[in-house]
């Protein structure tokens, strides 16, 4: 059983979370709150395995909250406000959900907790989990002016410079301060791999392989000696 924590300024949401939670047969709750500083003291007690924690509050911040736990429990974050994903990205939660949050994905966003926790070892704390799966639809990225949305589907490939990447999706190039390992991290590794020190590709934009070079739109793009094994095997479980 998975005791859970809700933390959220509005009554409404937590309303509609503690009805969620009650769905689930593996959950159960410990407490709902408006009052973030009670909500801290619960979680450094060690009485909450899992937290819905909203972003925006008056006392503790979510951000803040995260950063004061470091990764004493699971946390999804509960939020109306976008451009915080690619901070709690960071901050290793488990899911970031969008209010308002349909029953279908919050349903998944503890499918994720549960999986982690069904995959650690025996008798061994599982880890914070990183935020990315497979089942992420867009990431954000921070750029010069803002934080800008991207689809996953329409990224082709990334590309690692000295001081910053660049993103190539079907419509334009996107240029980020985010480091080629995180953003490893953060893509699902079912769709992209990295094959080289500067690049990343979606496994789905590859029009062909040749001469240990993959070619994606109108770019050829090198395999490094270090990626060569994975991104081959990988290429190999999907031949027909």
């Amino acid at each position: 059983m998975i005791r859970c924590l809700v933390v959220d300024d509005e009554p409404l949401a937590l309303e509609i979370l503690t009805d969620y939670i009650a769905k689930i047969p593996e959950l159960s709750l410990v407490k709902s709150t408006t009052n973030a500083i009670e909500a801290l003291a619960i979680v450094q007690r060690g009485d909450a395995d899992l937290v819905f924690l909203d972003v925006q509050m008056p006392e503790l911040t979510g951000i803040q909250f995260l950063k004061i736990i470091n990764g004493k429990c699971d946390v999804i974050l509960t939020t109306a406000y976008p451009q915080y994903a690619l901070e709690s990205y960071e901050l290793n939660v488990v899911d970031y959900l969008l209010k308002p949050i349909a029953f279908d994905r919050f349903y998944k966003s503890v499918q994720k907790v549960l999986n982690n926790r069904a995959s650690a070892p025996v008798g061994v704390a599982s880890p914070p989990p990183a935020p990315a799966s497979d089942s992420v639809d867009f990431i954000f990225v921070k750029t010069e002016h803002k934080i800008q949305r991207v689809d996953l589907e329409s990224i082709q490939y990334i590309e690692g410079l000295k001081d910053y990447i660049s993103i190539f999706t079907d419509e334009e190039r996107i240029v980020t301060l985010q480091n080629m390992k995180k953003m490893e991290e953060i893509l699902p590794s079912n769709r992209f791999v990295r094959v080289h020190r500067s690049y990343i590709i979606a496994l789905d934009k590859i029009v062909s392989i040749e001469r240990g070079r993959i070619h994606i739109m109108d770019k050829m793009i090198p395999v490094g000696d270090t990626y060569r094994d994975h991104f081959f095997r990988l290429i190999g479980e999907r031949n027909a």
